[in-house]
């Protein structure tokens, strides 16, 4: 199967991880202001396109750096905020931001891989349908959080993995629109 077989419409959606997919991640850091976020090449057009092909577009994202105090909700608020105006004026969109502010070893359920997040997104948009939704992410944890939930996951990596957990690999969000308008 490949990812335009799916007949993606307005009835599913689609959630995205932040770091590493819509900013670039930073190397055994945390973006912890809006100086150090730096949208990825290609997501403005991106975000563009999946605004108009999905019902809804959201935002699933482990912050444990609030955790472990390196900055605060208020930070973070701020750099959300900042990153859905510039996603709104390039003609994108983001219905809602969700986060988990919880370490690892908390193994907290808003905490990805355990879909907390997704069933907030639910409860908060009850139209969703998880069978027709689409989990993109950088990380494992981001595929285990889609599959446990039901959903098709996409990876996003420079190098393609063939695991279980990942339905498609791509190399960018940029990659994933086009294969998409080109269907």
């Amino acid at each position: 199967m490949i990812l335009r077989d799916l007949n993606i419409n307005k009835n599913w959606t689609l959630f995205l991880d932040r770091d590493g997919v819509i900013n670039k991640r930073l190397v055994d850091e945390y973006v912890k202001n809006w100086v150090e976020f730096e949208f990825i090449e290609g997501v403005f057009g991106a975000l563009k396109y999946f605004s108009g092909v999905f019902g809804r577009v959201l935002v699933v994202t482990n912050q444990q750096g609030i955790g472990k105090g390196l900055y605060r909700v208020e930070d973070l608020e701020l750099i959300h905020s900042n990153m859905l105006y510039e996603i709104k004026y390039h003609g994108g969109r983001i219905d809602k931001v969700y986060f988990s502010p919880y370490l690892a070893a908390e193994q907290h359920p808003t905490r990805k891989p355990g879909i907390g997040m997704a069933l907030q997104a639910q409860k908060d948009f009850p139209e969703i349908d998880f069978s027709k939704s689409l989990m993109i992410g950088d990380s494992m944890s981001d595929m285990q959080f889609g599959k446990t939930a039901g959903m098709k996951t996409v990876f996003i990596s420079e190098t393609p993995k063939q695991e279980a957990l990942i339905d498609f690999n791509f190399v960018s969000l940029a990659q994933v629109a086009e294969h998409l308008q080109n269907s």
